[in-house]
């Protein structure tokens, strides 16, 4: 079947139920839990999941005890709840504010407006491109695709099989992070370092089943790119860099860790900036052609148009653009104003404002196209981020020229933050969107039903973004920043991903950045971009983004992710040995969803238990509130949680290489 062309069985006159309130309301409930979790998830590991397939899966069991629903009204659902994964994407850079010393929390009405503004922009721009990108074009959209094979998998018997599946792993990671983080009985991870003739190595992994989930999702070749990066960071970088600068008075660990911090991600970042300035150089005429496309068949609301064919008109969209510019504008000249710009201030919001509609949308383009060819996950937002953290940095002092000393510093590398968050909300909504239409295209839905959910899951979603970083933030800390009184510094969230990026800003605005790392980082970034490019033509995903962030993530991170990944390329090789004959691909099918069910159940559990655990120590006052075991007992726990997780890997690697149902063919 053309996955292009909605099958006739399920066709909006078998499922007339599409934008409904109680829809609405459950999508609403759907994007607050996810969002909870993504950013949770992402301050701590510098990674975010897709929110779509739980989504549906919880919209499809919440519907049967209301009595059923029909596909498109789940997918409505799904749809509105997978801002929770985009939006959350702020992170990559929102943090910075507060890493600087220019947010001292994350005051409501200004973090409110950077992710409605940014999302809304993202919205609009995706509505254009869905002709071109989507309704016109070949592109696979692979987790858009998926998404619409679990919706109809849940109109049959496998999904109610499959909401236990996901409430299952939610229960079982959610008890071991309530006893890891919580009540400290479990540890969280090993680690260790040596030092050979000056050298400093380091090893280690967590014990998260988050981690494990995330791993399992992105696959085998993301999985190997990661670890291709811990090698070049951990395994060569770190090493030499250690030997030919040592510091007897650090430990190897601490000299391994400060080495990699201040130099060695760098090396990532520059591989990540190639990837990202590659991809969108190649993408130069599909984006141009795309655009042409749309504005020549804008379409809209009207009966002469087929209901799978009708989007919001273009016009509306053209004129909502322009009327965001307004509170965009608004947004920075607010920002701004503490710094006493004068004339310059009006100047100032203008240009940057214009600066976000245009760089934004030529991101957003971008990474819409490449949500189609390579799906959301591998989309380069990080690429983006990087881009235009080093764009604005170098743009902004041409009109601010440092006026104010090193409070002007400290405001103009605000001011890049900011500006990066508006543009990395925008481009992350438009990728992930575009997956969206095409699950609809799939199914059968009305375009402009989808937007207006869309619509909606931004907006609810900025508005809850702010009291859960302020939750977080309060409860953990973040690295680099200021513990306030009752905090634990070993607690303190990384934020790894907004980190990176204000040492970019940082350094750029003080003229301190070690470009040499940089620029090492960029020269092996086009070789990792040809080897992608040669490994592509053999069918083989090895994407050099990928190795960039496996040099910028935490050690433990990438090592966890990594086992998730080889996990599920284990199970795979044992199902089909196991399997074989014609049934293979079903039987593995199968398995790979109740896989991708059963991760997503670890983050959801293990984040959503992180956020009660902040919520705790908030209301005590101070860090592990319910701990019940001391700093002695810290031994005997990191055996306990080895244990516990080496059990829960066995039976996770037996349920995901047992044949399961496949869904009957249609």
């Amino acid at each position: 079947m053309d996955a292009r062309s909605p099958t006739t069985s399920l066709r909006s006159q078998d499922h007339p139920a599409e934008l409904t309130l109680r829809g609405i309301a459950l999508g609403a409930a759907i994007t607050i839990v996810f969002m909870a979790a993504n950013l949770y998830m992402g301050l701590k590991t510098g990674m975010t999941f897709s929110s779509s397939i739980p989504a549906a899966m919880i919209s499809m069991g919440a519907f049967r005890l209301m009595g059923g629903a029909g596909i498109l009204e789940n997918n409505i659902v799904q749809t509105q709840a997978s801002a929770a994964g985009t939006l959350c994407n702020v992170i990559l850079a929102l943090p910075g504010l507060v890493l600087v010393g220019h947010w001292h929390g994350f005051p409501f009405w200004q973090t409110t407006a950077v992710c409605l503004l940014g999302g809304l922009l993202g919205v609009a721009f995706s509505i254009p491109l869905r002709r071109a990108l989507v309704a016109g074009s070949d592109l696979p959209y692979p987790e858009g695709i998926a998404a619409a094979e679990v919706l109809r998998t849940g109109q049959e018997e496998e999904g109610g099989h499959g909401l236990r599946d996901l409430l299952a792993s939610a229960g079982v990671a959610g008890a071991i992070g309530f006893a890891t983080t919580g009540l400290k009985v479990l540890g969280d991870g090993l680690n260790g370092a040596i030092s050979l003739g000056g050298a400093a190595f380091r090893t280690g992994t967590g014990f998260s089943l988050a981690l494990v989930g995330v791993g399992y999702l992105v696959g085998i070749g993301a999985c190997l790119a990661l670890l291709t990066g811990v090698v070049i960071a951990w395994g060569i970088a770190v090493p030499v860099l250690t030997a030919l600068s040592p510091d007897p008075a650090k430990s190897a660990g601490a000299a391994a860790e400060a080495v990699w911090s201040d130099q060695v991600r760098l090396m990532g970042a520059g591989i990540i900036a190639v990837g990202g300035l590659w991809t969108v150089g190649s993408l130069a005429k599909p984006i141009l052609g795309s655009i042409r496309a749309a504005l020549s068949g804008a379409g809209g609301l009207g009966k002469d148009h087929p209901r799978e064919e009708r989007d919001l008109p273009i016009t509306w969209v053209a004129a909502a653009t322009l009327a965001l510019g307004v509170p965009l504008a608004g947004l920075f000249w607010f920002f701004a104003k503490p710094a006493d710009l004068g004339g310059l201030l009006i100047v100032l919001a203008l240009a940057a404002t214009l600066f976000t509609v245009l760089f934004g949308f030529l991101m957003a383009a971008a990474c819409g196209y490449l949500a189609g060819l390579l799906g959301s996950s591998s989309s380069p937002i990080s690429g983006i981020g990087i881009l235009t953290t080093m764009a604005t940095a170098l743009l902004l002092p041409l009109i601010l020229d440092h006026s104010a000393g090193p409070e002007g510093d400290r405001f103009v590398t605000g001011m890049t933050l900011l500006l990066t968050s508006v543009i990395v909300t925008t481009s992350s909504i438009a990728n992930d969107n575009l997956q969206d239409l095409k699950t609809g295209q799939v199914l059968g839905a009305t375009p402009w039903h989808q937007q207006v959910a869309l619509i909606l899951g931004v907006g609810i979603g900025a508005v809850v973004i702010a009291p859960i970083l302020s939750l977080l933030y309060e409860a953990y800390g973040f690295v680099g920043a200021p513990l306030r009184e009752g905090q634990d510094a070993a607690s303190a969230m990384p934020a790894p991903q907004a980190a990176l990026m204000t040492q970019i800003a940082s350094g750029i605005v003080h003229s301190a950045l070690p470009w040499r790392m940089v620029l090492i980082g960029a020269g092996l970034g086009v070789v990792l971009v040809a080897a992608e490019t040669w490994l592509k033509r053999r069918d083989f995903t090895f994407p050099a983004l990928t190795v960039g962030i496996g040099m910028y993530l935490p050690l433990s991170v990438e090592m966890t992710i990594a086992i998730g990944g080889i996990l599920g390329w284990v199970a795979e090789r044992r199902l089909r040995a196991r399997v074989g004959g014609r049934d293979v691909d079903r039987a593995v099918g199968a398995a790979r969803r109740r896989g991708v069910l059963l991760a997503s159940g670890f983050l959801v559990g293990e984040s959503c238990v992180g956020v009660l655990l902040a919520g705790a120590d908030l209301l005590a006052g101070h860090s592990a509130a319910l701990a019940i075991a001391g700093k002695g007992f810290a031994p005997y726990a990191t055996g306990l949680g080895l244990a516990v997780f080496l059990g829960a890997l066995a039976v996770y690697l037996r349920l995901v290489s047992t044949p399961g149902r496949p869904r009957p063919e249609t």
